[in-house]
């Protein structure tokens, strides 16, 4: 399946090589949603390939393909905590809320 470059792997998922929390904008997704540091993207990027699941969270728009994502996987609530951290690491230090 060929990439639709909609942007939801660069916000929705943590990517600790970038220390970007969960549901956060990669600070390298440039508003035309393609990376500006491609060639020198970590390995968990490159190694990123679009499948199914990205037709799964299809939606207009990137905050609608997050959402998708999210849900799809339970983690709406940790998002809306991560949103508040400034890296991965400050978001793995928030309280776990059961």
């Amino acid at each position: 399946m060929e990439c639709s470059r909609c942007g939801a792997c660069c916000v929705a998922p943590d990517i600790a090589a970038l220390d970007k929390p969960l549901g956060a904008r990669c600070q390298h997704l440039g508003d035309d949603l393609l990376c500006k540091i491609y060639d020198r993207r970590p390995e968990v990027c490159r190694s990123y390939a679009a499948d199914s699941f990205c037709q799964h969270i299809a939606a207009s728009t990137l905050s609608e393909r997050v959402a998708h994502y999210l849900e799809a996987f339970g983690l709406e609530e940790e998002a809306l905590r991560s949103a508040t951290a400034s890296s991965m690491r400050a978001a793995r230090r928030l309280k776990v809320v059961g």
